[in-house]
């Protein structure tokens, strides 16, 4: 299924507008997928929902996490939609095959204090320094994906608004303001900036790598285990907890959780939930001083 991977992914990077990331993810699932089929001497035009259940099944005897089978299933159902509107398949047979439950562990995300801590490590004047103090500070000023950051370009950027144009998730748009920290962080970077850029190329992200062009989301992830290691924070955070963290600590602070949806860009409300976190301490202090008979 060469051929036929290759024009899926082809829809997905040009009609979806999905990430690197997402291409390379679904590219591993679906040829893991295909090969599991060729062993078993069949392929995905003749494959039937028995044929889906046991590649599942094939997956959970290796010990694979469950969240990890969820998205191999996720990658082969959407494939097969995809392989039905083409006409390559009179079916989709993973349609009914069922979702492993997942356990839903609580996100890591920092403590106000620990963020504190966290973007105001000293890093030096270089131009690179610049870049990650403003990087790392719109990141949690904006509750931004990683993949929406190293996606902006110069002209999304609105400086004396404060606002910034961010292009989501299935080329959905959304306009997002930042404080007086980020703004100040972004106008030290964009200054030092001509330094990374390479003369005349005319390259439009914000965000530069040291030979001057777009930097990736694993740039970012590099960028983010360092600075978590010199912070001293003694637990995992990725670049994906400094939006935890973000949208925690609106709710924190009175925000609701219909404008954090919007902030985040999240379809659902239910999505939204699982990125915010508050202890039991803050729970019983607003229980008591807003239930009439606390």
């Amino acid at each position: 299924m060469t051929t036929e991977l290759e024009e899926f992914l082809a829809y997905l990077a040009h009609e979806r507008n999905a990430s690197a990331h997402t291409l390379s993810g679904y590219r591993r699932d679906l040829t893991q997928y295909a090969a599991y089929l060729k062993e078993r001497k069949t392929d995905f035009r003749r494959a039937d929902a028995f044929a889906v259940r046991g590649f599942i099944a094939h997956l959970h005897a290796t010990e694979l996490r469950k969240s990890s089978i969820a998205r191999k299933l996720a990658a082969v159902r959407s494939f097969y939609r995809f392989a039905l509107r083409r006409k390559w398949v009179a079916d989709n047979p993973a349609k009914v095959v069922a979702t492993p439950k997942l356990d839903r562990p609580i996100p890591s995300f920092l403590s106000e204090e620990e963020m504190a801590a966290f973007l105001d490590l000293e890093r030096g004047a270089t131009p690179l320094a610049a870049r990650d103090r403003a990087m790392l500070e719109f990141l949690y000023a904006t509750g931004i994906r990683v993949s929406e950051l190293v996606g902006m370009d110069l002209e999304d950027v609105h400086l004396e608004e404060r606002l910034v144009r961010i292009r989501g998730k299935r080329k959905k748009e959304r306009v997002l303001p930042f404080g007086r920290r980020a703004e100040g962080r972004l106008r030290d970077y964009l200054r030092a900036r001509t330094l990374l850029a390479a003369p005349h190329s005319g390259e439009r992200a914000v965000f530069l790598n040291r030979r001057g062009g777009r930097l990736t989301a694993r740039s970012v992830e590099r960028i983010v285990d360092a600075s978590i290691r010199r912070a001293a924070v003694r637990r995992k955070i990725s670049p994906h907890s400094l939006r935890h963290s973000f949208a925690s600590h609106l709710l924190s602070r009175g925000a609701d959780l219909r404008t954090i949806q919007e902030l985040l860009g999240h379809a659902s409300l239910a999505t939204t939930q699982k990125y915010t976190h508050l202890d039991l301490g803050h729970l019983l202090e607003t229980y008591r001083k807003s239930h009439p008979r606390s």
